[in-house]
């Protein structure tokens, strides 16, 4: 099973911006969809950002228009650039093979983002 290693988050000032980056152990061209998710405080973990093999992308609402998701097959990599980060996207970020909407991968330690305002 591909293991995923998240990396990329911090402390950052609300307006501000991050990259993510979640490496794969293994080819990530066998899975058709990946995502990033979240898990603020308190909250159950969901699903922010997903990208399918074609390159087509789906975003929550609540990040639409500030966060872009992308692949590097070359590298095994996804990424999760953040823009115009707000106080509300503090969590742990999470990256997981998806099947449709649906997690199927085994969850890496994912990587905290702290934004202050």
């Amino acid at each position: 099973q591909v293991q995923l290693v998240e990396s990329g988050g911090g402390l950052v000032q609300a307006g501000g911006s991050l990259r993510l980056s979640c490496v794969a152990s293994g080819s990530i061209l066998r899975f058709n969809a990946m995502g990033w998710y979240r898990q603020a405080p308190g909250k159950q973990r969901e699903l922010v950002a997903r990208i399918i093999t074609g390159g087509s992308t789906n975003y929550a609402d609540s990040v639409k228009g500030r966060f872009t998701i992308s692949r590097d097959n070359a590298k095994n990599t996804v990424y999760l650039q953040m823009n115009s980060l707000k106080p509300e996207d503090t969590g742990v970020y999470y990256c997981n093979t998806l099947i449709g909407t649906t997690a199927f991968g085994s969850w890496g330690q994912g990587t905290q983002v702290t934004v202050s305002s």
